[in-house]
């Protein structure tokens, strides 16, 4: 399983790290906000010299109940974040997570971004697929009902796996036909989603097999861990590892974290397993 990035193949057949940079003030988790340029340069610089495979650059928070951003706001936080991450790293393989088709062309065609990473996949822009089919780039369509806004009124399901797995089955088509085959699935842990649910979904994670196309996980200190486990965002780092290598067992493809450095460790360590295996 491979994606083409930036002209190279990226192959899938061990699992990659995302590592977050958010230039927001506002994200979950405190520790995470960078904003200045010093604070963002030494983020970058951090995320590339502890290993990961690419970084993901957002400038609207998604976190429930997330203040709204205006476009003309979000593509300006993406530009400084962008100008200072390429400086520090012109190598780095860059996925900005925004839903909005035009800060998504912005950020490709003007400031070297390589992948689109989409919560609301299409759902919140109408204008998204066929700019990403223009684009030609690896998109991340990921599991949301409603908006960050809105997203914890809306938990109710017929059936939670068969809702999730239509919903992905009707885009990938959709962008299918419209060109775009370079697609990466995030079921969306969080969002949308009670705690219970989460589980259930990455208790069943390997069903999404079935799309033969990249999972990306994400769990990088959510609700779901800190609820479970009565600890604080800052305490749940050892809640996040632990979740990170049960994905990797159950087929995910992509992790994506604050923590770089143990996160290439619990892919390591899954690696040496599944060596041992064959």
């Amino acid at each position: 399983m491979t994606s083409t990035i930036k002209g190279e193949l990226m192959d899938f057949s061990t699992p990659k790290v995302m590592g977050i940079l958010n230039i927001t003030p506002d994200s979950f988790f405190s520790g995470s906000r960078k904003q200045t340029e010093t604070e963002i340069a030494q983020r970058v610089v951090q995320i590339m010299e502890e290993g990961a495979d690419m970084i993901d650059v957002g400038g609207y928070s998604s976190r429930p109940n997330a203040v709204f951003v205006s476009e003309e706001e979000e593509i300006n936080r993406l530009r400084l974040g962008l100008r200072i991450l390429f400086r520090e790293a012109p190598e780095a393989i860059v996925s900005i997570d925004t839903f909005r088709a035009e800060v998504a062309r912005a950020c490709v065609e003007k400031f070297g971004a390589a992948i689109i990473n989409d919560i609301a996949a299409g759902e919140l822009d109408a204008n998204m697929f066929d700019t990403v089919a223009d684009l030609q780039v690896p998109y991340c369509i990921m599991h949301m009902q409603g908006t960050p806004q809105t997203m914890m009124e809306h938990i109710r399901y017929d059936r939670l796996m068969p809702d999730i797995l239509n919903y992905f089955a009707e885009k990938v088509a959709i962008l299918n036909q419209k060109g775009v085959n370079d697609i990466w699935i995030d079921p969306g842990f969080g969002f949308s989603k009670t705690t219970a649910q989460n589980y259930e979904v990455l208790n069943h994670l390997e069903q999404f097999s079935v799309f033969e196309i990249p999972v990306l996980a994400g769990f990088s200190r959510k609700t779901m861990i800190r609820e479970v486990l009565g600890v604080s965002t800052e305490d749940a780092l050892n809640g996040t590892t632990a979740l990170n290598m049960f994905s990797l067992t159950k087929g995910a493809h992509i992790i994506r974290v604050h923590d770089v450095k143990e996160a290439i460790q619990t892919v390591k360590l899954f690696n040496a397993i599944q060596q041992n295996n064959s």
